[in-house]
């Protein structure tokens, strides 16, 4: 008898709250049309949301939406706003909560627009640390190809690797780029033996935007993230110029040429197709070492993507990459082949890539149910290199396939979002490496599950956790957790941790390393890497003197489990490959402000602080030429209509540790030489036209080199020469000049 008490109670109880608090319960509901010569059709994807810019949501196949009304009392609920791309936006004032039915009318046409803004680098909505990268950001500097596509971000540094090969790396939260998640379209792309060089296999004309994520990221992209996450957005086909072309030269004799074409065959299907070379046929040799400061190189290139738009409930792409690379560097007067005929004289270096990619991404959304779909993604790719090292051979090839299947819905509404999924990863590595052969067959199947919740006020949850089971390592469970919660529309809190596992490739991830005379000594069996990484992020959007600005400070902590751990210190004639004894941790903490100063004019100041240190041979070190401190100041400069765009960025790098090169007393070199302190200085102006722009830029304007980059370049097959200290410029002040032209 007491049960049949209860249940009236509580409906009571229920009334009376819902009385006190009525929008609790309520919430908008109706219909968005278009009229075309006097019918209706329903406008899928319109939005519809409480002004001024707060929660909102879409409408469905039948134009149809449900809206919540907001449980904060600052909200106006009186008026609504419904918008649509290409369609005048309406505000709709609420006498009744009847059902609506809004018509809206197609936008009138102009025959030029030019819209002016400014776009948020930092993102508000995304529960992740995020900075993104525009397309107006990278037509800043040169932006041949995706190493200098950071030169105006102060997230990710590029490193060269070594004074002789070319090879550069990207480095996050002071770790090197091994550990940071590359991917193309979310899909993991130019990893494994394709690490050395891989920044110059993506040239910049491909690139719509690239995203920044600091942290472990996603489970939904794999376990191998470990310091953050860096996003390429290609060019889509439905939305690019339909002509492109940018040509480019240096001072070096360094030529660049690419060609976009687009085009949308029938309303459904569209393509872009992007070609892509440079060549540097110069001998360059500014230090007088008798070695080129640049390695001799070619490169073709071509990307083919192609995508399906239903315009219902599917979308389906395609995509093509091809490329080979030829790399010759060394001494001046070294020649092609010479280190094959076996009575080598001058010491050489020579690269041969071979890469071929293909892709394709297909998705479903459910009718009427816009917040559930299912993916399957499926990507193959082939990368081969041959290489001379002196008198080392290095020849690699990998073949990997990745295959996904994706599903997403909700738990009751979209408050309560889900992703989960099945994937399988195969990467067949074969390594030939001085006569020795490295090989490896790994076969991951696994399963991932990722919920969200979202309470469509201030805080965003998103907690992930990945099942994969390595077929030479066993179980690896990689759990992730994202935290956002906003104090206020202009100030949020992100918290971020998790678990990362990768295997390591240590020749090609050490490639630097075989520029020198170092014996690769491997003291043990390598085991997997394993990191926690966990940190946050404070963001405060603000306005001085009326002008936009943006505060942004993080810190984040990585501690490696496992590490493979490459010892250049104990023995200046070795780098010893072992697994970690004793600690590995990394400090990364930045602060960053970006600033509209005066109308045209942006400005963006940084500082960033590592603390990374790893145990080589029981001494907890420094690790090697990453400097502590750096500062970075960015301004940009535009005339109205961008018709004068200017831009001027400048890096300070403090001391960085350095290996000693010489044995010390007892046979050890555990001390450390610390490098320059200096200053990086480029800048780049370019004037716009109706379809074309020209633009002219130098680099490393103060012309700072680093004094004696490479040791004994003189005695090159000796037991000390060594190419691989590098920690700052080695060409020096370089100009360049360039034309981009388009029809859109």
């Amino acid at each position: 008898m007491k049960a049949n008490v209860r249940v009236p109670g509580l409906l009571i109880l229920r009334f009376l709250l819902f009385l006190n608090n009525p929008v609790w319960a309520q919430t908008l509901t109706g219909y968005v049309f278009e009229k075309v010569n006097g019918q209706t059709a329903p406008l899928i994807g319109a939005s519809v949301y409480w002004p001024p810019g707060g929660v909102g949501t879409v409408t469905d196949e039948k134009g149809y939406f449900s809206l919540a009304f907001p449980t904060d009392s600052t909200t106006n609920t009186s008026r609504i706003m419904v918008s649509y791309i290409g369609y005048q936006a309406d505000t709709i004032t609420l006498e009744n909560n009847a059902p609506l039915t809004v018509y809206l009318q197609k936008a009138k046409t102009l025959n030029e627009v030019t819209v002016i803004g400014q776009t948020e680098r930092f993102s508000a909505l995304t529960p992740t640390h995020s900075q993104v990268i525009t397309a107006k950001d990278l037509t800043k500097s040169a932006c041949c190809n995706l190493a200098e596509s950071f030169e105006t971000n102060a997230s990710v540094e590029v490193t060269t690797s070594d004074a002789v090969s070319g090879a550069r790396q990207i480095q996050m939260l002071g770790l090197d780029g091994a550990y940071t998640l590359l991917t193309t379209d979310n899909i993991p792309n130019l990893r494994g033996l394709a690490t050395p060089y891989r920044l110059n296999y993506l040239s910049g004309t491909y690139i719509e935007a690239i995203d920044i994520i600091k942290g472990m990221g996603s489970v939904i992209n794999g376990y191998e993230s470990i310091s953050g996450q860096v996003n390429v957005r290609l060019k889509e086909p439905e939305k690019t110029d339909r002509l492109f072309l940018n040509l480019y030269g240096n001072s070096l004799a360094k030529f660049d040429g690419n060609l976009n074409f687009s085009t949308n065959l029938t309303k459904k299907l569209s393509t872009v197709l992007m070609f892509h070379t440079d060549h540097l046929g110069n001998r360059v040799d500014r230090n007088h070492d008798r070695f080129l400061d640049l390695p001799l190189s070619t490169q073709y290139n071509v990307f083919n993507k192609w995508k399906y738009l239903s315009g219902k409930s599917v979308v389906s792409e395609v995509g093509i990459q091809a490329l080979q690379e030829d790399r010759l560097g060394g001494q001046v007067d070294y020649q092609k082949g010479e280190a094959q005929q076996g009575s080598q004289v001058n010491y050489g270096l020579e690269s041969k890539t071979k890469r071929f990619q293909a892709y394709n991404k297909t998705s479903y959304t459910f009718p009427g149910k816009p917040y559930q779909s299912v993916g399957v993604i499926v990507s193959g790719t082939r990368h081969q290199f041959n290489s001379i090292y002196g008198q080392r051979q290095y020849n690699g090839k990998q073949n990997n396939l990745l295959a996904r299947l994706l599903f997403q819905s909700v738990f009751g509404n979209t408050m309560h979002t889900y992703k989960a999924g099945l994937d399988y990863q195969l990467d067949d590595y074969q390594e030939l490496f001085t006569q020795q052969h490295f090989n490896r067959h790994e076969s991951v199947p696994g399963a991932f599950f990722e919920y969200v919740y979202q309470n469509n006020q201030n805080l965003t949850l998103v907690a992930g956790a990945r099942y994969n089971y390595h077929n030479l390592y066993g179980s690896v469970f990689t759990p992730r957790l994202n935290v956002k919660y906003d104090f206020s529309p202009n100030s949020i809190f992100r918290l971020a941790a998790g678990q990362g596992f990768r295997i390591a490739n240590p020749i090609a991830e050490n490639s630097g390393s075989l520029v020198s005379s170092r014996a690769f000594v491997f003291s043990e069996a390598l085991r997997p890497e394993k990191a926690w990484n966990v940190g946050g992020s404070f963001t405060q959007y603000f306005k001085l003197a009326d002008r936009k600005g943006t505060f942004v400070t993080d810190y984040y902590y990585t501690r490696f489990q496992n590490q493979v751990v490459a010892d250049m210190y104990t023995n200046p004639n070795a780098v010893i490959f072992s697994n970690l004894q004793g600690k590995s941790f990394s400090r990364s903490f930045q602060t960053e402000v970006q600033l509209e100063v005066a109308p045209g004019l942006d400005v963006k100041a940084a500082y960033k602080y590592f603390d990374v240190r790893t145990t080589y041979n029981h001494y907890l070190l420094n690790k090697p030429f990453n400097p502590k401190h750096r500062f970075f100041v960015n301004a940009a400069f535009a005339t109205p209509f961008d018709k004068w765009r200017v831009d001027f960025t400048t890096q300070w790098f403090g001391l960085r540790p350095v290996p000693a090169t010489e044995h010390a007393h007892h046979g050890m070199t555990q001390e450390v030489k610390y490098s320059e302190r200096y200053y990086v200085l480029n800048s780049q102006v370019t004037r716009a036209f109706k379809r074309f722009e020209i633009y002219a830029g130098g680099e490393n304007l103060l012309n700072f080199k680093q004094a004696n980059p490479i040791i004994e370049p003189g005695n090159p097959f000796g037991s000390n020469f060594d190419a691989s200290m590098v920690w700052g410029p080695i060409v020096g002040r370089v100009f360049y000049g360039g034309l981009r032209f388009k029809i859109e």
